[in-house]
């Protein structure tokens, strides 16, 4: 007898999980139509950039980044992080690896965190 609230309990919430799932993806498709209202338009940008948050997270440039923004990352020490100045600048994320500045199991940590962007152009050119 015991079970039968907490049964009732879980499918209530599970129900009340699914209502509001369906519901964001419902407005999702009406608020990106062409003529939407500026108060949509802003819906859906800021959906959009909550989920591109989540999967897009800002990752650090190896070639710019500084020693404190280095030591953030997971498993980058003092020392690494030293490394990692040193043997600028980079080409690919995975010269971390093959410079031998971190073992195989920290770059599997490290390389969906971090990136290489190309070198800035000189105005004088």
């Amino acid at each position: 007898m015991k079970r039968i609230p907490a049964v009732l309990t879980a499918v209530v919430a599970m129900a009340f999980v699914a209502s509001v799932a369906l519901a964001a993806d419902a407005t999702a498709p009406a608020a990106s139509a062409p003529a939407t209202a500026p108060a949509k338009a802003t819906t859906t940008t800021s959906t959009t950039h909550h989920s591109s948050t989540k999967s897009h997270a800002k990752k650090t440039d190896l070639n710019t980044a500084s020693k404190e923004d280095l030591m953030k990352l997971p498993g980058v020490d003092d020392a690494t992080a030293d490394k990692i100045i040193a043997a600028r600048p980079f080409k690919s994320h995975s010269e971390l690896e093959s410079k031998n500045i971190v073992t195989k199991e920290q770059y599997k940590k490290l390389s969906a965190m971090v990136t290489v962007a190309p070198p800035a152009k000189s105005a004088a050119k």
